[in-house]
């Protein structure tokens, strides 16, 4: 045993090297990272689209990486409208679809509240996430002299009937002609509310406070 020892020194070291280096790298090589299943756009989604079989996807990524409102399936939200549009492996949340996930993040108490501007053809200069400033005119500057108040200041913008479409879960007809979805502060919703039976409503774009 001693003579095969010294005749294959060589050997033996190359091998004991090899496994030292087998082991380090072992120990150095990450485990593979967990991952879970989310969901997202499978295309580039427009604002407004009515989203169907083939529009959403499954991608693997990290848990911590899964936003809150996630879908918990491909086909949980079909037949919901985009709110927003979406790019190809955006992950999808309840924030980007029509209905109480818009309001996510919003303090206690925020509610969405549908508007009718006097002028359908304006909506097409906002789109979601716009701040606006809501005006009521009342009087038709005749008989009646016009008189104009701010109901709600910089109240954020949303959903539009640009947008095409239903307004979902909020309105119960499809004759959605110059509306708009903003989210108002209880006292702000209790002045909106029934506005536009009290006179003609307006809304100016405002910029956001700087931060």
């Amino acid at each position: 045993m001693r003579g095969w020892l010294n005749r294959n020194r060589r050997l033996l070291a190359a091998l004991l090297l090899c496994i030292s280096v087998g082991v380090t790298v072992q120990q150095l090589t990450p485990a593979p990272a967990a991952t879970v299943i989310a969901f997202a756009a499978a295309a580039d989604l427009p604002a407004g689209k009515t989203l169907e079989s083939g529009d959403v996807s499954e991608l693997s990524v990290p848990p911590d990486l899964v936003p809150s409102g996630s879908p918990g399936s491909e086909a949980a939200f079909e037949g919901k409208q985009l709110a927003t549009p979406l790019r190809r492996g955006q992950l999808l949340t309840d924030a980007q679809v029509l209905g109480p996930g818009l309001l996510a993040g919003s303090p206690a108490g925020t509610a969405a509240v549908p508007l009718r501007m006097a002028d359908p053809a304006s909506i097409q200069l906002v789109s979601p996430g716009q701040l606006v400033n809501v005006v009521l005119t009342v009087g038709n500057g005749f008989e009646q002299s016009a008189e104009s108040q701010v109901l709600a200041e910089a109240v954020p913008v949303l959903w539009t009937s640009v947008q095409g479409g239903t307004a979902g879960p909020w309105l119960a007809t499809a004759d959605t002609d110059g509306l708009i979805v903003v989210a108002a502060a209880a006292d702000q919703a209790r002045r909106l509310a029934g506005a536009s039976t009290q006179g003609k409503l307006f809304f100016v774009l405002v910029a956001a406070a700087p931060g």
